[in-house]
Parts: C-alpha cells; sequence; structure tokens
C-alpha cells in the first residue's frame, strides 16, 4: 500500500488546487482554493468557460464577477469530491472585519443559488484580528470558517477560542522563513514547520478544542509523512502524486492516544492587545501574515485585470 493510501487512513486528505482535473485525478474528501490557486486554474484553457460564464452572470460589476468566479470553481470542485471545498474571501478585506462578513454571506449566497448547502463551504479569511472576529460572527450565524495564513500559536489560540471550524497553519512558508534567515537545512523531525503544527495539534487536543487543523503549504512530502495523524491535510496534486507513488510503511504521529489528558481551560480570552503583542513579538509570523495578504491581493488584482482584458475581447 502507497503512503497516500495509507495516510487517507488516518488524516483526512484535501487536495490544495484549483485544477478540477487534478481533483478528480486524486479523489480527495475535501478541496481548497486561494486566490493565487484561481489565477493559475483561469489562466488553463479548460477552464475558460467558468471565467465567461463569471462575466455572464457579474455583468458590469467586477467584484461581482470574481465572486462568481470563485463560486463556479467551487461548484465544479464540489461536483468531483464528497466533502467541503474552502473558498477564500478577498486578500484585500483582511483588515475588515464587516467588510469580510459581508463578503462572506455573499459568496454562500452565491453557493445557495447555485443549489450548494452552505455545510458543504467553508470560507476562508486571513488569520488577522479582524479576520479572526469576522469568523467567530459568521459561525454564529452558521456558516463555517478556515482561517489561514496562520503561522503562529497566538493566532491558533485566538482561533479556537472564536470557535472556528477550521485553521490553516502553513508549514512549508515557515520552513522557508527559517531556511532564508539562518541558512540551514531542517531534517523532517526538526522542520519549524511541522513543530509548529506539532504543537498546536498538542494544545488543541489538551485543551479539548473542536477547531479542525488542517496543515497547509507543504514543500515535501517529508513534512506530510511528519504530519500523518493530523486532522486534515491539504497538499498540492504534486505531491498527491509523489505520496501515490511512494512505498513504505507509514507511522501515526499525531496521535491523540499520546496527549496525557484533556485539561480544563482556565486562562483567559486573548484581548487584541495581547493578541497584537505576541504577535508582534513573533517576527516569522509578522512577516509571513503580511506577506501572504500582500502576494494574495497581488494575485487577485492581476485576476481582475484578466477579467477585463476579456470583457474587452
Amino acid at each position: 500500500m502507497n503512503m497516500l493510501e495509507q495516510l487517507k487512513k488516518i488524516t483526512t486528505v484535501v487536495a490544495d488546487s484549483g485544477d478540477i482535473d487534478a481533483i478528480k485525478l486524486h479523489k480527495p474528501i475535501d478541496a481548497t482554493t486561494n486566490p493565487s490557486l484561481i489565477l493559475q486554474a483561469s489562466k488553463l484553457p479548460q477552464y475558460q468557460y467558468l471565467i465567461t460564464k463569471s462575466i455572464s452572470q457579474g455583468k458590469d460589476n467586477i467584484d461581482d464577477i470574481c465572486d462568481h468566479l470563485t463560486v463556479n470553481f467551487g461548484c465544479e470542485i464540489l461536483k468531483c469530491i464528497s466533502g467541503r471545498i474552502s473558498s477564500e474571501i478577498d486578500a484585500r478585506l483582511s483588515f475588515d472585519t464587516v467588510a469580510s462578513i459581508e463578503k462572506a454571506k455573499k459568496i454562500i449566497a452565491i453557493y445557495e443559488a447555485n443549489g450548494i448547502d452552505k455545510s458543504r463551504v467553508l470560507v476562508k479569511l486571513a488569520a488577522t484580528w479582524q479576520g479572526i472576529k469576522a469568523a467567530e460572527e459568521l459561525e454564529k450565524q452558521g456558516i463555517n470558517c478556515n482561517l489561514t495564513l496562520l503561522f503562529s500559536m497566538t493566532q491558533a489560540i485566538a482561533c479556537a477560542e472564536a470557535k472556528v471550524t477550521l485553521i490553516s497553519p502553513f508549514v512549508g512558508r515557515i520552513l522557508d522563513w527559517h531556511v532564508q534567515h539562518s541558512g540551514k537545512q531542517f531534517e523532517a523531525f526538526e522542520d519549524p514547520g511541522v513543530l509548529s503544527v506539532k504543537a498546536i495539534f498538542d494544545y488543541y487536543k489538551t485543551y479539548n478544542y473542536q477547531t479542525e487543523i488542517m496543515a497547509a503549504s507543504f514543500r515535501n512530502i517529508d513534512e506530510i509523512i511528519a504530519l500523518a495523524g493530523c486532522d486534515l491535510l491539504t497538499i498540492a496534486p504534486s505531491l498527491l502524486t509523489e505520496l501515490n507513488n511512494t512505498q513504505g510503511k507509514l507511522v501515526h504521529k499525531l496521535n491523540t492516544k499520546e496527549i496525557c489528558s484533556v485539561k480544563p481551560k482556565t486562562l483567559t480570552r486573548l484581548t487584541f492587545e495581547q493578541f497584537s503583542w505576541q504577535l508582534n513579538e513573533d517576527e516569522m509570523a509578522c512577516d509571513k501574515l503580511s506577506e501572504g495578504i500582500r502576494n494574495f491581493a497581488k494575485d487577485q488584482t492581476i485576476l481582475v485585470e484578466m477579467i477585463q482584458q476579456l470583457r474587452k475581447a
């Protein structure tokens, strides 16, 4: 049995892609997209019909067109999977709680207009303070959220306290930062991204938080193998293929049986000031959160420009 088959027995495998053909090939339970993945997929000729459809639906409003495009990709992906799709809102709203809530509700409304129940959709928001507060309110309204661009325990704790459905800690981007700043190469057992997810996993299970952990942004299959047993793992198609072609015995690395006991939570909720200070003290998390938001916003802008050119054609 290959590594991918073994992994699917202990972890929910999620496809990290907007490429519908790749998702059909690997048959994950869930799938997740972001502005960068939607942009990449939108450039492929086999998906041009989704852009044309979105332009027709959104008419003269570019924001409406982009929202329909996000949902149209999500609807096509949902035809290929049995679980949930994570659809990300515009990264340019990452510091606006009210606007994030309204955008999320709009995305869900478009899904429902397409016959998709909201239980099959996770709205992705950046794990800023404002994004977490938006998610907290959305969860109260029955809209499930996936908090992305997560690089620190501080973000993870705030998300769990907000009772969000799921978080996406970015393993590979944490590794990238440490390699860049130290010049060192890391084995999987000492990979800073892997250790970050393990620490979050242990914390959540120790204090019985219900928020799911979906590790993301992998650089190699060794990181994935080191996190076998995590609630979910979202994996790029190229790494899914590599796992499928790799033989050997997979060890169940993250296991709730190893958590000594569930402890009652006595800590108070993080305040905005505490969250901001603790995040500020984590140079890596600050750098990667800001960079991630900028890059997603940049790709969203490129996507808008591409759509505008197609409308003129």
